[in-house]
């Protein structure tokens, strides 16, 4: 059987962008990204990521996908910052409303979970609507990032999978 795909989120899951704005959460680095002031002005994106979850990631049992709208943006700029290797991502079209229709199709009937800090209720109806296959889809607060917690439930679920 093929093992199930986790779907990460940037914003939330790894950068818990909604800590307190002046105290970097503990076991996280700064990092500033320049895309060209146009984007991301002078000083550069500002965001928090820990060096400990890429090598978290790779030991659960899921193939790794970016579901993200930073698309093929966080090959170049989170990846490498957390020690995961490339990786590939979701395109999300810009006339969806959401990113679940696009994480259904990616599955493909695969079972998948998902990491992010924006599922909603519409979200869950629409992966039950659309696809028969097991799926978890795991709220991470934008305050905290994934933490151990988080990396345990994403253990056991995969571990049920295979029973």
């Amino acid at each position: 059987m093929d093992r199930p795909i986790l779907f990460l989120d940037v914003d939330g899951p790894l950068n818990p962008y909604a800590a307190n704005p002046t105290k970097r959460p503990e076991g996280y680095e700064t990092h500033r990204f320049f895309a060209g002031t146009r984007d991301w002005g002078k000083r550069g994106l500002r965001v928090w990521l820990s060096p400990e979850h890429g090598k978290h990631l790779l030991a659960l049992s899921f193939d790794l996908v970016w579901g993200t709208t930073w698309e093929d943006k966080a090959n170049e700029y989170i990846g490498p910052a957390i020690g995961l290797p490339e990786l590939p991502f979701v395109h999300f079209p810009l006339t969806e409303r959401t990113k679940t229709p696009a994480l259904v199709r990616y599955a493909d009937g695969r079972p998948f979970a998902w990491v992010d800090d924006e599922i909603m209720v519409a979200d869950r109806e629409y992966a039950e609507a659309h696809t028969v296959a097991p799926f978890l889809l795991h709220h991470v607060s934008p305050r905290l990032g994934l933490r151990e917690d988080d990396f345990s439930l994403l253990r056991e679920w995969a571990e049920n999978l295979e029973d």
